[in-house]
């Protein structure tokens, strides 16, 4: 069976720990984006159009969830 996932290209967070607190942002191949818990990677991923997670992206690096 093929999967959306099949030939994604992931990475971790450039801010994980090495406490295993970590995420994994992925590009599908059909430009949907991807975010999973490295730890269980079974467990499936939240899913983004590219749009939404542009706005994601741009909202971030505004500020504007006060980190």
């Amino acid at each position: 069976m093929i999967s959306e996932f099949d030939g994604a290209k992931w990475h971790k967070s450039s801010y994980s720990g090495s406490d295993n607190n970590c995420v994994e942002h992925g590009i599908l191949p059909t430009g949907r984006q991807a975010v999973r818990d490295t730890k269980d990677r079974e467990r499936g991923a939240l899913l983004f159009e590219p749009s939404a997670w542009q706005a994601f992206v741009d909202a971030v690096r505004d500020g504007e969830f006060g980190g």
